[in-house]
């Protein structure tokens, strides 16, 4: 195997103002492969900069990365393998030790952020006294905290010094603990990261001419000092949100803004702050959040991307065109992901205009929005939109290559509307069934060509979470599959293959939660308690408030499709089954702090037991519930193995990354050995 360690090679140009050292990273491969820094990549650096210092008359240095990508950071892959603080702080101390010295060179110094710049990779451009970025960049972040640690390379000492605590802690800590956002080059220059913000044709060199400019004397960069008169409700507005997301089940982010304030303080130098830095990853790189993340990590950037169950040597079927039956919310969601991703003619149909019309108005609506936000032209916008379809009956059907049904989660329903479109399309357009529970099998069963038909379930928001069940019917065929597997990657979702089982894994999981959450209230605990219990986990959300983000009607109907498996474990609950009958619409009226029961709630309950409980006895029932459930999942092959449940439990449930999913967590927190007496992962 290749050696792919990142290395910094030195280039000498005789400029117009004497030698610049031109130094770039580059671990030999192409950018699919990042630039990383592991012990290789800091000695590579300590090298470079001992040839800088020792080469006469260099008037500058530039940094900069290969092709598309400037730097991703730390090799995280050795992460599992460091089980002490000191070998954290060694961690810690060595990259600060290594990229000091850029900050000591006498000479000026500048990074032109060529490409994707993540952790340790922004990090290094900190040492250089300017930076430059292109406009071409989109990924440029801090996930640290989103992966259980902190910005320990200097980010989080640097960067409020830099543009002070109130952006410092929009990078450091609520991006990455918002979906671990990325910022573009062009909000990077506006946040005050780069001095210049240059296009990527002659991105190069201007940054060149930038620094010859600056050594001349001709340019001067003038930077504002941080504003920190409002440090104390800046940190504490910080803390609470921390504490609203994680629920304090994850340290990293608390301990990045304690850096943050450390590093805001002038009394104390920049090696007192690296030193709190080494510190803390010191204490972080050690514990189970950490390893989770890292684990997580690897799951969604490198197991994702190679699916188990992809059909061998069969060749997909080519879409060129896309039908979608239904223009409710999820069917209009699914026309603009399908036109922007495969930009081929999409048909939707409905029974009614006013449903169409509502449908072809949200899409419009969409591509307006992302035309305004930069993310499309308008001539795209409008080419697009040109080529989506309305329609009242099934003609426009008859040359698609792909269809997909996301009408009313009713068997007889499905069925027909699968009945029509194959009354009409060829005979190797394939039939997907967005369907939340309903059998694959069962709704092919009528059909000509049941081989030809798939589950597509996708997640809601449909453009937020990236997971795709796949789901196999008993007569799906290799040629199905494998066309649905090339169309998940090129609508850029993480496809997971599922058995055709009731409500196959994740709402199966998901439903199993808020079964024994009302279950747990009907004997006498508070909908608040239950909450605030499942909330130990870290989770992005409530139970309950999830209940609302659903729809108590769709979340009542899938606990009926595991019902009719599993009435043991998946009871109909009376007061759930009441509440959807009366229409109430939520447990809650609003969400977040100051939300109140619904009047209609206590009276629906007015029967409930009086059992007391406390948070970790209704925490504990729920884990030990789910172990069991997931060692079920895992006995039917639901999925080949536990780590499609916890890729599908991040990326279609949102459940965090510093868990590790839910089967490592059960594993680390000794639920498995307890309830099983075996762990998951010995499977």
């Amino acid at each position: 195997m290749a050696d792919t360690s990142t290395l910094f090679h030195i280039k000498n140009f005789d400029s117009r103002v004497g030698k610049i050292a031109i130094v770039t990273m580059d671990n030999g491969a192409d950018y699919r492969t990042p630039n990383t820094f592991d012990e290789k990549a800091l000695a590579s650096l300590q090298k470079a900069v001992d040839q800088i210092e020792a080469t006469k008359d260099v008037k500058g240095m530039m940094l900069c990365g290969k092709h598309y990508i400037f730097a991703a950071g730390a090799d995280l892959m050795q992460v599992p393998f460091v089980n002490t603080f000191e070998q954290g702080r060694s961690i810690g101390a060595a990259g600060h030790a290594a990229m000091k010295r850029i900050m000591d060179l006498k000479i000026p110094t500048l990074a032109a952020i060529n490409g994707a710049a993540l952790g340790g990779g922004l990090e290094i451009s900190l040492y250089c006294d300017y930076r430059t970025v292109s406009k071409a960049v989109t990924a440029i972040a801090f996930p640290e905290c989103f992966l259980g640690l902190i910005p320990g390379w200097g980010g989080s000492s640097l960067v409020p010094r830099l543009i002070g605590p109130e952006k410092a802690l929009e990078l450091v800590v609520y991006n990455p603990l918002n979906q671990n956002r990325m910022i573009d080059g062009s909000t990077a220059f506006s946040l005050g990261i780069a001095d210049r913000l240059f296009p990527s044709v002659e991105f190069f060199d201007e940054s060149l001419q930038l620094l010859e400019d600056i050594i001349e004397g001709k340019e001067k960069i003038e930077r504002k000092p941080p504003d920190t008169s409002k440090l104390k409700p800046l940190l504490d507005g910080a803390r609470a949100y921390v504490d609203m997301r994680v629920h304090g089940a994850a340290p990293a982010p608390y301990r990045a803004i304690d850096l943050i304030e450390f590093a805001c303080d002038p009394s104390h130098t920049i090696d007192e702050c690296f030193a709190q830095e080494d510190k803390a990853l010191g204490d972080l790189i050690k514990t189970r959040q950490c390893k989770a993340g890292v684990y997580s990590f690897d799951l969604v950037q490198r197991r994702a991307k190679k699916p188990v169950g992809v059909p061998k040597d069969v060749k997909a079927r080519p879409i060129k065109k896309i039908g979608i039956i239904g223009a409710g919310l999820m069917a209009s969601q699914l026309a603009l992901l399908f036109l922007r991703r495969y930009g081929v003619p999409v048909v939707m149909k409905d029974i009614k205009q006013e449903f169409l019309d509502k449908g072809l108005g949200y899409v419009k609506g969409e591509l307006s929005a992302l035309v305004s936000k930069g993310r499309l032209t308008q001539a795209k916008a409008d080419h697009l939109y040109h080529i989506l379809i309305g329609t009242l009956d099934w003609e426009q059907f008859a040359d698609c290559d792909f269809v997909i049904e996301a009408v009313f989660e009713q068997m007889p329903i499905k069925q027909d509307v699968f009945a029509q479109a194959e009354a009409v399309v060829s005979p190797t357009c394939l039939l997907a069934t967005n369907t939340s529970s309903l059998s694959v099998t069962e709704m092919a069963s009528k059909l000509k060509n049941p081989e030809r038909v798939v589950g597509f379930h996708f997640f809601n928001p449909v453009a937020v979470l990236p997971l795709l069940e796949i789901i196999k019917g008993e007569k799906t065929d290799d040629v199905t599959l494998a066309t649905a597997f090339e169309c998940a990657k090129k609508i850029y979702k993480t496809a997971i293959l599922v058995k055709d089982s009731p409500a196959f894994l994740v709402n199966r999981l998901l439903t199993k939660l808020l079964s024994d959450c009302f279950e747990i209230v009907d004997e006498g605990a508070d909908f608040t308690q239950v909450d605030d219990a499942a909330l130990m986990l870290g989770l992005p959300m409530a139970p309950i408030d999830l209940l609302t983000l659903v729809g108590p009607a769709v979340a009542f109907h899938v606990l009926e499709t595991c019902n009719k498996a599993w009435p043991d474990r998946f009871p109909v609950n009376e007061h759930l089954k009441q509440l959807v009958e009366e229409k109430v619409p939520s447990i809650y009226q609003g969400m977040g702090p100051g939300k109140k029961l619904h009047p209609k709630v206590e009276e629906i309950w007015k029967d409930k037991g009086d059992k007391e409980f406390v948070k970790e006895e209704i925490l504990d029932r729920l884990l030990t519930n789910l172990t069991v459930e997931i060692d079920l999942i895992l006995k039917e092959k639901v999925v080949a193995d536990p780590k499609d449940i916890d890729t599908a439990m991040i990326m279609g449930a949102g459940w965090p990354f510093f868990n590790g999913g839910i089967t490592l967590y059960l594993d680390v927190v000794g639920y498995t050995p307890k309830v099983l007496q075996k762990v998951f992962f010995s499977i």
